[in-house]
C-alpha cells in the first residue's frame, strides 16, 4: 500500500510542478507560440515519457513498462486527430494565436480531471461487469470503421447542448477581453467568448475520452499505468498542437492509421478471453501502423480540403441570435 501511495503522490506532484512551471515561468505573459518553441517542448514531453518508461521498468518491471509505452503511443496517436478539431474550434471562434495557449492550458487541466473520472469508471465497470469489455471492444471497432469512412470533419459548436444551456443562463460579453474568462459589467458577472471556447474544448474532450479510455483499457487495467499514460499524452498536447497546427492536415493517411489502430485494439479486447495478445506485439503493431501511415502521407501527398466551419466570419457563434452585433462592432483584443 505504501508503495502504491508513493507512486501516486510522487507522480501527481510532478504533474502539478510541471503545470506550474509552464504557466508561471514560460507562459507568464500571453504570446504566440513559435514552431521552434513548440518543437522544443514537444521533445521535452516525449523525453519525459521515455524516462518515465525506464523508471517503471526498474521499479515495476518490463511488463508494466511495455504497457505504459504502448498506452502512451496509442493515446498520443489518437490525440493527433483531436488536434485538427482544436484547430477548427479556434478558427470557428476566431481566437487569435497568442491567446490559444491559455485556452489549451486550462482545457487540458480540466481534461486531466475528466480522464481520471473516466478511467476510474471504466476500470470499475470491467471489474464488476466483465461483459462490458465486449461493449468497449465493439464500440472501438465501430468508431474505427466510422473514422475510416468519414474523413470530412465539420465543427458545429452552436449545436453543442452544453453551450446552448450555458448561453441560456449565463450572460456573455459581445467581444473578447484578452485571455480573460469572466468580467464584471455594471456589477454583473459575465462570461467572455474565451470561456465559451474553453467550454467547447472541454465538452469535445469528453467525446475524445470515449475513444481513448477503452483503447488503453484493451492494453492494461492497471489504474496507475492507464492514468499516467493518459496524463503524459495530454500534457504534451499543447506543444504538439502548436508544432503541428500548420502541417498536421498534410498527414492525410494518419487518419486511416488511427482508424486501423482503433479496430485493432477493439478486436484485441473482444478476443481477450480467448487469446491474450502479448503487449510487445501490440506495441509493434501500433508503432508499425503509425509509421506506415506517416510514410504513406509523405510519399503520396494529398491536397488538404478547406476547413469546414459553419458560421461566416461576420457571425458571433457564442451569442444567442437575438444578441448578435452588427459586423462592424465585432472587436478582437
Amino acid at each position: 500500500m505504501n508503495h502504491q501511495v508513493l507512486m501516486w503522490v510522487g507522480f501527481n506532484i510532478f504533474v502539478i510542478a510541471m503545470l506550474a512551471v509552464d504557466l508561471k515561468v514560460f507562459n507568464r505573459e500571453a504570446h504566440e507560440i513559435s514552431i521552434k518553441e513548440a518543437l522544443i517542448w514537444t521533445a521535452v514531453w516525449i523525453m519525459q515519457a521515455l524516462i518515465f518508461t525506464l523508471i517503471i521498468h526498474f521499479w515495476l518491471g518490463s511488463g508494466p513498462a511495455i504497457e505504459f509505452l504502448t498506452g502512451y503511443l496509442i493515446e498520443k496517436s489518437l490525440s493527433m486527430d483531436n488536434l485538427f478539431v482544436f484547430l477548427m474550434i479556434f478558427s470557428y471562434f476566431a481566437v487569435v494565436p497568442r491567446f490559444q495557449h491559455s485556452v489549451l492550458y486550462w482545457g487540458i487541466l480540466g481534461a486531466l480531471i475528466m480522464r481520471a473520472i473516466f478511467i476510474a469508471a471504466g476500470i470499475t465497470l470491467i471489474a464488476r461487469f466483465h461483459w462490458v469489455i465486449y461493449v468497449f471492444g465493439a464500440f472501438l471497432i465501430y468508431t474505427g470503421i466510422k473514422l475510416a469512412f468519414n474523413d470530412e470533419e465539420e465543427i458545429e459548436p452552436e449545436k453543442n447542448p452544453v453551450l446552448r444551456i450555458f448561453r441560456r443562463f449565463v450572460p456573455i460579453t459581445d467581444q473578447y477581453e484578452g485571455a480573460t474568462f469572466f468580467v464584471r459589467r455594471a456589477g454583473r458577472l459575465m462570461a467572455t467568448p474565451m470561456f465559451v471556447v474553453l467550454l467547447v474544448i472541454e465538452t469535445t474532450d469528453v467525446m475524445f475520452a470515449l475513444d481513448s479510455i477503452p483503447a488503453i483499457l484493451a492494453i492494461t487495467r492497471d489504474p496507475f499505468i492507464v492514468y499516467t499514460s493518459n496524463v503524459f499524452a495530454i500534457l504534451g498536447l499543447r506543444a504538439l498542437y502548436f508544432a503541428l497546427a500548420g502541417i498536421m492536415r498534410m498527414f492525410y493517411y494518419v487518419h486511416y492509421g488511427l482508424a486501423l489502430i482503433l479496430v485493432f485494439v477493439g478486436v484485441k479486447m473482444l478476443l481477450s478471453d480467448l487469446y491474450h495478445t502479448p503487449n510487445v506485439i501490440a506495441l509493434g503493431m501500433v508503432g508499425a501502423i503509425l509509421t506506415l501511415s506517416v510514410v504513406a502521407s509523405i510519399i503520396w501527398p494529398h491536397e488538404p480540403e478547406p476547413l469546414m466551419i459553419s458560421p461566416t466570419t461576420d457571425e458571433q457563434p457564442w451569442l444567442p441570435p437575438n444578441q448578435q452585433m452588427e459586423p462592424e462592432e465585432i472587436k478582437l483584443s
